[in-house]
């Protein structure tokens, strides 16, 4: 595989010129440059008029190789052939390097280029760009190109540092005002233009120092020039290069390698994309995420652009406009920032009524919420780095979750969260600096287990767990004392939403539910039942400890809920009414329904003999929505029962299907007791907090008002 590199610009606040005189000090020799042992020229041209001067020299190195190698190789150095072609008229100096020894075997080409700086004429750029490709070397093809990585990315540090070093003492010497070449009779004065500039009017006679002259150079340049040279905005100029300088300011510390593999990826994009392009910081994420492999990042970004084409992701923040339900019950805003100047954001989690939230506005507006908000901090993350000099590529968040309990593992909203994390993480790669968690329940590592091996491992070792007696006391190790927010009984006010239960009748119907584009409609099961056919799922049970968790909504009429086991392992089905059944089936099965304590999977089970009831009846109301657990402390079958509710009927009475035919979606799932490792010690099932502020205020039978207890108990 060919191994290659591309520099950043690199900016020499000198003229051209000087940096000429200190470039030629170099050679023949450098005893700055270990590895360089000496040169010699085997062809030189110089044009009349002395405007072009084109040097080719042998380079003899001393690459640090293991000896084996070298014996084997039957060589102590190794020579390239350089040939540099400087114009003084244009100022560029073009220089181009490949190795001679073993050239069969492997190839390296190395090209560097000196020019004037484009906005200042007095500054000098440098850039340069080199490939690899080792062809054969004596089955010792993957060594040899890691040694050559590694000899020429160390030398690469020491380029421009050696160049300085030369720059000083051609300064020092009083060479800082070399005059250009300068237009002669006859020639074109196009060809010279703003370069031709007398630098020996500098110094006007007097001494400066080094520190001086470059001061100087630098205030000539405005204060917008120089915002102008170093600020990108969100999509770059197609024809811009990348500076060095740039980098550091505004993506941070990079090795010489990483830099080459952010210029790669930036140009190749350029060249090959049409359309619009991420930000500079933003590609940089993309690089990170893939470990800084060039194709993997570029595969990821154009993945990526597409789908925000198709989403219209780039508009989100001024079309989409947040519904009232998430204005008023989404626990969640941004906070100013933490200690490293990261844009902060809360949310308080034990506060957030997801089933409500998936009900009321539907997935989609639930994905629109995340990204907007990921939206948003990107611009946080971009202005943060304007305002406080200093890259800022991330964002942290701070969990409250106070309140989280049993509710909050309810599938169909895991599933949620678990798409979110997989379009966060595909999307808006390397965003997440620090995520701070307080007021964990034991409850929490039970969500972990379920969520955390969708994360990736580096994500997962940014969460930080603030719990405990000295919680405020750990929080001030990321938060500035001002900053924590007075739920956690600090002084800064958050705007964050209230939170808590949303009430049903801000629910979407129950058919644009399914038809949204979300885990409500793959997940949940609608059945009818009838008097005497009632609708039963059996769960088998293997193991104690694991928890047997429902979620049901009753679309008509009315229903009464029980849960039911018996040791013996029956067959994972689940029964409801035949639609086979004629008007006098029904009456009759109404009539002569086995009696209470009877279950239609095997009549056969008798009530205290090989079957117990282990969750009392609940009488549940047309529209009621119920959320509950069962903490399996005995193996065997549990039998989930929805039935019309036990009313008096003789062969007399005027039957009424249309109270005696009900209906419900429901789902269910059995929690494996690995998952929990230990944390949890009892769980009883209870009314979901949701539903039961709705049911409690109606009329009803005392079997419908059960006791109420904390999911998280």
């Amino acid at each position: 595989m060919v191994q290659t590199y591309q520099s950043p610009v690199r900016i020499y606040k000198h003229p051209f010129e000087v940096v000429m005189a200190a470039y030629e000090m170099r050679f023949p020799t450098c005893p700055q440059i270990p590895i360089f042992v000496g040169s010699e020229i085997t062809y030189e041209y110089k044009s009349d008029d002395g405007a072009v001067h084109i040097i080719e020299r042998k380079c003899e190195l001393n690459f640090e190789v293991p000896y084996l190698l070298k014996k084997i190789a039957s060589v102590d150095y190794v020579y390239f052939n350089q040939k540099n072609s400087l114009d003084w008229r244009k100022r560029t100096l073009l220089i181009e390097a490949t190795n001679i020894s073993f050239s069969s075997r492997i190839g390296i080409k190395e090209n560097c280029m000196y020019y004037v700086h484009p906005e200042n004429n007095e500054w000098t750029c440098f850039e340069q760009s080199a490939s690899l490709d080792v062809k054969s070397f004596f089955g010792f093809e993957g060594t040899v190109e890691k040694i050559a990585v590694k000899q020429y990315g160390a030398n690469l540090a020491k380029g421009k540092e050696i160049l300085e070093f030369f720059i000083q003492e051609t300064i020092k010497k009083g060479t800082d005002h070399l005059i250009p070449y300068t237009v002669k009779n006859g020639e074109d004065e196009g060809s010279v233009g703003d370069s031709a500039i007398d630098m020996s009017k500098e110094c006007n006679g007097e001494e400066e120092t080094p520190e001086a002259i470059i001061h100087r150079r630098e205030s000539k340049l405005g204060k917008n020039d120089l915002l102008k040279n170093n600020q990108h905005t969100s999509f770059d100029d197609p024809d811009s290069k990348i500076e060095s300088e740039y980098i550091k300011r505004f993506l941070g510390q990079l090795s010489q390698l990483e830099e080459s593999r952010f210029c790669e990826l930036k140009y190749g994009l350029q060249s090959h994309h049409k359309g619009k392009l991420p930000n500079d910081a933003h590609l940089l994420r993309f690089l990170r995420a893939r470990e800084f492999d060039v194709p993997k990042a570029k595969e990821m970004i154009l993945t990526s652009l597409l789908w925000r084409k198709q989403h219209n992701v780039d508009q989100i923040l001024h079309e989409w406009q947040r519904p009232a339900v998430v204005k008023q019950f989404f626990p969640g805003c941004w906070h100013h920032s933490d200690r490293g100047g990261r844009p902060l954001y809360l949310l308080r989690l034990g506060l957030l009524d997801m089933k409500g939230l998936l009900r009321s506005i539907g997935m989609q507006n639930v994905v629109k919420l995340c990204l907007s908000t990921c939206e948003e901090g990107l611009n946080r993350a971009e202005e943060a780095t304007k305002a406080l000099g200093v890259p800022i590529s991330c964002w942290s968040a701070l969990l409250d979750l106070d309140g989280l309990s049993m509710r909050h593992l309810w599938r169909p909203g895991v599933q949620a969260l678990l798409k979110i994390i997989e379009i966060v993480e595909a999307h808006y790669p390397e965003t997440m600096g620090q995520v701070l968690v307080v007021r964990a329940p034991r409850v929490f590592p039970v969500l972990w287990t379920l969520i955390s091996p969708f994360i990736d491992e580096t994500t997962r070792n940014k969460f930080v767990i603030c719990g405990g007696e000295n919680m405020t006391e750990e929080m001030k190790k990321f938060l500035d004392d001002q900053h924590i927010p007075d739920f956690l009984d600090g002084p800064c006010l958050s705007e964050c939403g209230t939170g808590g239960h949303i009430p049903k009748a801000l629910y979407l119907p129950v058919d644009e539910q399914k038809e949204d584009d979300g885990v409500l409609s793959t997940m949940y099961t609608t059945a009818s039942f009838v008097k005497g056919c009632p609708i039963e799922a059996v769960i088998n049970v293997a193991s104690t400890g694991c928890v047997l968790t429902w979620d049901f909504d009753v679309l008509k009429s009315e229903c009464e809920f029980t849960v039911y086991h018996t040791p013996k392992m029956l067959d994972e089905v689940v029964h409801p009414h035949s639609p086979s059944l004629n008007p006098v089936e029904m009456v009759h099965n109404a009539i002569s329904s086995a009696p209470a304590d009877k279950v239609h999977t095997d009549p056969s089970l008798a009530l205290g003999v090989d079957m117990t009831i282990v969750e009392k009846p609940h009488v549940f109301q047309e529209g009621d929505s119920m959320q509950g657990s069962h903490f399996c402390t005995k193996e065997g079958s549990y039998i989930l029962q929805w039935k019309v509710p036990d009313v008096s009927v003789s062969a007399s009475t005027t039957f009424d299907f249309s109270i005696h035919r009900g209906k419900i979606m429901y789902y269910t799932e059995t929690l494996d007791s690995a998952d929990f490792r230990g944390s949890v010690a009892s769980l009883e099932s209870c009314r979901s907090s949701f539903s039961s502020m709705a049911i409690v205020s109606q009329p009803s039978t005392p079997a419908s008002v059960p006791r109420q207890k904390k999911l998280d108990e």
